[in-house]
């Protein structure tokens, strides 16, 4: 066996690469959400494209059972796998659905965004049954929405009789931003769908929730408050790019760890290739390894300058990484053999890899990194690393 931040996986297991999934960081990330917000705002937990690449159906039965009550979605696919995973709470689809599938939001209980005003009008003709929804306020993304100054057209969204507006909300484009522009543009953003909000309730339309902030809203701008904050990437103990400052401040601990194993060792000579297009060449006699992970399994091909961690220790990757495996100098581990795991993302003895650096070398941001993996990844519900779950209190520093 071989042992990896403390867990001990059989050499022979038949996985050939996978996540795993500390189930006791999400809920501890989710309380560091929830501290951070003002009375009375809820967690809408966003497990878009398969829980960005958690397992949308694992994560949120997890945080169901911590009292997540709202979770968000991208697609109507998405929404009906949540509900067909025992998903109980609420599920707003935040993109476009067809209007022609209004009876599939019936069926399952969903709630879809009104994107924008000729969709209502249509969403509205064609469905047969009074549907839930929630509309978007465009405030300064020019994405999806009603633009915030359209007071005519989203008045017409709550008059329309088969549609129920049970909530508003928007999106901040740049509360990522720590320079001056970019905080007095959110706070403009904020101060536009506060102005919206407070007109539609002084029409009598007091019951509506209210969302505005997402990852980076809620850290910056916690006091924007709201009936929900969508907490996406943060949730999931990353942030989109390296700010390992800002993390411990956060305090928030990662949950995905993605591993491989090792295929083959071998050695080779000065002047030898590795792999497509001749891309590296050996300058000294080294021990080389081929890993069971590659780009149709999420590891990106633009990655440069990356590493792997084998019983403890780093490895170069070097050639181009191929679809199904990739190779990595392995002159650091004298003892490696055929079997051993390979931690591309996650913790090894002392070492560590994160997200954030995986993505930052390849060119990305860690949102895309990870809601990237692939589908043929042992999936994380196989692979939760067991507890005793408990929800429980934080202090965020």
């Amino acid at each position: 066996m071989v042992k990896n931040n403390g867990m001990e996986i059989k050499r022979n297991s038949r996985l050939r690469a996978w996540t795993e999934i500390r189930e006791e960081n999400l809920a501890w990330n989710l309380e560091c959400l929830r501290e951070m917000l003002p009375p009375g705002s809820q967690i809408m937990a966003v497990v878009k494209a398969n829980g960005y690449g958690h397992g949308a159906v694992e994560t949120s039965r997890i945080l169901e059972k911590c009292g997540t009550e709202a979770f968000a979605v991208a697609t109507l696919t998405e929404g009906i796998e949540l509900r067909n995973g025992g998903i109980q709470g609420k599920i707003l689809i935040l993109g476009y659905t067809p209007p022609e599938n209004w009876k599939e939001l019936a069926e399952y209980g969903l709630i879809q965004t009104i994107v924008d005003r000729a969709y209502g009008l249509e969403l509205n003709r064609r469905a047969g049954v009074r549907l839930p929804v929630h509309l978007k306020v465009d405030t300064g993304m020019n994405r999806m929405g009603i633009s915030w100054q359209d007071r005519e057209g989203i008045l017409e969204m709550f008059r329309l009789s088969r549609l129920q507006v049970e909530g508003i909300f928007s999106h901040l484009c740049a509360a990522d931003g720590t320079g001056a522009e970019d905080q007095e543009y959110t706070r403009l953003q904020i101060s536009r769908f506060r102005q919206t909000e407070q007109w539609v309730r002084s029409l009598g339309y007091r019951q509506i929730c209210s969302h505005l902030q997402s990852s980076y809203g809620i850290i910056h701008y916690p006091e924007a408050g709201g009936s929900y904050a969508r907490a996406g990437i943060v949730l999931y103990g990353v942030l989109s790019s390296s700010d390992e400052e800002l993390k411990k401040r956060l305090g928030i601990r990662p949950v995905l760890s993605l591993r491989a194993r090792v295929a083959s060792v071998k050695e080779i000579c000065p002047g030898d290739f590795v792999g497509y297009g001749r891309s590296y060449q050996a300058e000294k006699r080294m021990r080389i390894a081929g890993l069971t992970i590659g780009y149709a399994d999420g590891l990106p091909r633009s990655l440069k300058g990356g590493s792997v961690l084998i019983r403890g220790k780093r490895c170069r990757i070097i050639g181009r990484i191929c679809m199904d495996q990739c190779t990595v100098e392995a002159e650091a581990v004298p003892d490696i053999m055929a079997g051993d795991v390979a931690t591309v993302i996650g913790s090894d003895g002392a070492e560590q890899i994160t997200a954030e650096e995986v993505a930052e070398q390849s060119g990305t941001i860690t949102n895309e990194l990870l809601s990237r993996l692939g589908s043929r990844l042992t999936g994380a519900a196989e692979q939760r690393i067991p507890i005793s779950l408990s929800c429980f209190k934080v202090s965020v520093l």
